[in-house]
């Protein structure tokens, strides 16, 4: 891993609107990934989702209260902040967005680009949804990314391995890695990492993704070996 790295940790808020799978531990790697991230002086950006207390500029279809404002995320509230154990420090960045993607209407690309950061190391919620569009976009931007596979999650582990095979699929930037690796990483010793090497790595027909889906969950256990 180059100098030129940032740990962007994606909407680890308060908002607990969903259960997610393996929550606990996607906190306590995202806690140790953060201390060995500070340990290295490499940056650390957290994004926070939240939607407007007033209802506007919100996507179509945006599930809404009964005043007509956001039924999540909602500005103002508790429920946008960071989880407490993760609480950002004083040189940490924290940028707020108000779609999936941490690069959508956010100056996330400006400020990489002026310090020079090449290569994203990820994790954070939800795998299928701002995790997935956050890395299709750094992607379409020309970074370089590692995503760690036990640092995210989302409400099913159908739905997390479903995201990871469509990233491993198609995003030719990536690189895939657990905490352990990525640990070895900060401190630039050798290291493993699911690499796809080529396009559709695991294509796989409906009646195969059970099948497929254990198949990635082998590679990602040699990782840890």
């Amino acid at each position: 891993m180059n100098n030129k790295n940032a740990l962007l940790i994606i909407d680890m808020q308060q908002e607990d609107g969903f259960v997610l799978e393996h929550f606990d531990t996607v906190v306590a790697n995202t806690a140790i990934l953060l201390e060995s991230a500070r340990h290295q002086q490499i940056p650390v950006i957290f994004t926070r989702h939240l939607n407007r207390a007033d209802g506007l500029d919100l996507p179509l279809g945006e599930p809404l209260d009964a005043d007509g404002g956001p039924s999540s995320y909602r500005a103002d509230t508790r429920q946008i902040e960071i989880i407490e154990s993760l609480a950002p420090q004083a040189d940490d960045t924290v940028i707020d967005k108000g779609r999936y993607s941490a690069f959508h209407r956010t100056d996330l690309d400006s400020r990489l680009k002026t310090q020079n950061i090449d290569t994203l190391t990820i994790g954070g919620v939800l795998t299928d949804v701002c995790v997935l569009s956050t890395v299709f976009d750094a992607f379409a931007l020309g970074y370089r990314i590692r995503l760690v596979s036990d640092a995210c999650t989302t409400t099913t582990l159908a739905a997390h391995y479903s995201a990871l095979l469509i990233m491993a699929n198609w995003v030719y930037s990536l690189e895939m890695l657990t905490t352990s690796q990525c640990l070895r990483a900060f401190a630039q010793r050798d290291y493993l990492s699911l690499n796809p090497d080529q396009p559709d790595m695991f294509a796989h027909q409906p009646h195969e993704l059970e099948s497929t889906i254990a198949r990635l969950q082998a590679n990602l256990v040699q990782v840890q070996e």
